[in-house]
């Protein structure tokens, strides 16, 4: 990794760009895409199928058969493991439900919330270059235990281990689709694939900017979820062979993923550059990581108060903190998706099987956005209830208010009752 040595606060801005292509240039490829969906359904999705991924897409939906079989195809050892990320995945979201509390915001006056889940929900699942069935956990368990009516899954990819955590996790119905025709399927629906209310999962910048663009037609969407990112923070309390491990399993994603290394230690990022070359010789998607790594970047700062300050303004969707008194340092982070602390929390972690959901903001966008979780899957109804005391103390603040707004059907709104309390 190329070493930057102390720059100053106005290179920034230019030095933590991430390696995106034009959004324009991206946009202008992927709006016909979406049309040619909306206004031909399967049959621009058999031609772009064809196309774009060399197959001949016969049947669209994957068949209850396919997903039942799917479990007798994987290793058992590999079974285990889902199996184990379910249930943790599970006890993490599980735990975010809130009970319903009526709360008195005045004698005779009522308001609560209530949590209902979305009726129909899509999941993208990327299948390009990795089978990424921990997706398939980290959307499909919330969307299960949010009791979303609907769950329907898009993916390029029949990796059995797909087809057995979309059945895991209760999907309803599985399509042979991807890319950012797969977006716009479940944005407009076609003859086979339905419309859902909110899409969610990563992908690459074709499918982030399709799931942009759906969202300026009222497709609701999780986030800007796009290619893979880690910064790592370390001190000379770090184990080099850690920090490269960890830097390299994010490059391996995709070439158009980066890494970020922040310290105060020259000798900590030359040792980790040592180390960074020898793994990565060992990895059978080297060729894609290093050109991940050509994109990255290893920061000297002057002080932990300037590595603190360069991560914020950075927002990195995966935050590692390999300090001295990370849990004290995690105090002053205010911009990350997610955060892992100390030599011992490997964020691949976090990817697979701690309980954390994966599916984070990327691309700065941690800075106003929060990851998936349990609430990404429901809507938020208010309810107020008011009775008739309630009414006459709450009852002359909405008149004057109303009046003084000049809206005096609100304030009547509220006068007629009033007066059938005399």
């Amino acid at each position: 990794m190329k070493i930057i040595p102390f720059p100053i606060r106005a290179d920034w801005p230019a030095l933590l760009t991430r390696p995106t292509q034009d959004f324009a240039e991206i946009e202008d490829k992927v709006a016909p895409i979406l049309q040619r969906v909306k206004a031909e359904g399967d049959a621009a999705l058999r031609d772009f199928a064809s196309r774009f991924d060399k197959i001949e897409l016969d049947e669209i939906a994957f068949s209850p058969q396919d997903l039942e079989a799917a479990e007798s195809k994987l290793d058992n050892n590999l079974k285990a493991s889902i199996r184990q990320a379910y249930q943790n995945i599970t006890t993490f979201h599980e735990a975010q439900r809130q009970p319903i509390e009526k709360i008195e915001t005045m004698p005779g006056v009522s308001c609560w919330q209530r949590s209902v889940g979305i009726d129909k929900v899509g999941i993208y699942i990327p299948g390009g270059t990795a089978p990424l069935f921990s997706t398939v956990l980290m959307l499909g368990i919330p969307a299960q235990l949010a009791g979303c009516g609907e769950i329907v899954l898009c993916t390029p990819s029949d990796h059995p281990a797909i087809l057995f955590a979309a059945q895991m996790v209760g999907v309803t119905r599985a399509f042979r689709v991807g890319g950012a025709q797969a977006i716009a399927a479940m944005a407009y629906g076609t003859e086979s694939i339905p419309k859902v209310y909110k899409i969610f999962g990563p992908g690459n910048q074709y499918v982030t900017t399709a799931k942009m663009l759906v969202s300026k037609e009222g497709v609701a969407i999780d986030m800007p979820a796009g290619p893979s990112e880690v910064a790592v923070y370390a001190d000379d309390t770090a184990i080099p062979a850690f920090i490269a491990a960890d830097l390299l399993s994010q490059a391996e994603h995709g070439a158009d993923s980066q890494v970020l290394l922040v310290s105060t230690s020259r000798r900590l990022l030359n040792s980790v550059n040592i180390t960074l070359s020898t793994q990565l010789e060992a990895l059978p998607r080297r060729d894609l990581a290093r050109q991940a790594i050509a994109n990255s970047k290893a920061i000297l700062v002057n002080s932990h108060e300037e590595a603190v300050d360069l991560l914020n303004e950075y927002a990195a969707e995966h935050l590692i903190l390999s300090v001295a008194n990370a849990e004290k340092v995690l105090e002053e982070i205010t911009n990350a998706g997610s955060i892992f602390l100390g030599n011992y929390t490997p964020e691949s972690c976090g990817d697979y099987a701690s309980g954390t959901n994966h599916t984070l903001p990327t691309n700065g966008f941690a800075r106003a956005y929060s990851g998936v979780s349990l609430d990404s899957f429901v809507k938020k109804i208010t309810v107020q209830s008011i009775t008739e005391k309630g009414i006459q103390n709450i009852g002359p603040t909405v008149e004057l208010m109303a009046e003084a707004e000049s809206l005096i059907a609100h304030k009547r709104a509220v006068s007629i009752r009033l007066d059938s309390l005399q």
